[in-house]
């Protein structure tokens, strides 16, 4: 009797299904690094091409999520220029998050995307409909993931997903 499983979609297909985009903070939306100087006051760098893609995205109605293991004020202040409300800090439990966001917005699986880059952040990436990782991943983190990027965290990652998104429901 033959398989009725569903044949796999195409990546341009499941681009094309993403209504909302979940980002991990560091090592995503930045470099990784965390600069804390002499009164412990921390610093990250955050790419000005990244926060153009997410303004332009989010006026083509994509939606935006953060979810973040640390907590950082830097984070809250920066989610808030990019009008991103939804930001999930002290979260370990990275799909737990994510299903309130999604019970939050009445969205399945294949309509969110996620952008992770360190191990504890597999569980999710191997939740969402269609996950990424930047180039500057960890190796073990690449291997769950529907595409590794050419750009790294804090270099463009988030930007690159954004114009691959945009590009396939043919908005740019």
């Amino acid at each position: 009797m033959p398989s009725k499983k569903r044949p796999s979609l195409s990546l341009t297909e499941k681009l094309k299904q993403i209504r909302m985009v979940v980002m991990d903070v560091d090592g995503v939306l930045t470099d990784g690094r965390i600069i804390i100087d002499a009164r412990g006051i921390e610093y990250k760098s955050f790419d000005v091409h990244d926060g153009y893609g997410i303004a332009r995205a989010r006026e083509h109605g994509i939606l935006f999520a953060i979810i973040s293991g640390r907590t950082s004020k830097s984070v809250d202040h920066r989610a808030k220029r990019l009008k991103i409300a939804d930001v999930y800090q002290s979260r370990m439990d990275k799909v737990a998050a994510y299903k309130e966001i999604k019970q939050k917005y009445s969205l399945n699986d294949n309509e969110v995307c996620f952008i992770g880059d360190d191990e504890f952040d597999v569980p999710l990436l191997n939740t969402v409909g269609l996950s990424f990782a930047p180039a500057n991943a960890m190796d073990e983190v690449k291997k769950h993931v529907h595409v590794v990027l050419k750009k790294e965290g804090g270099r463009g990652a988030v930007r690159e997903v954004l114009d691959l998104i945009l590009k396939a429901k043919s908005l740019i």
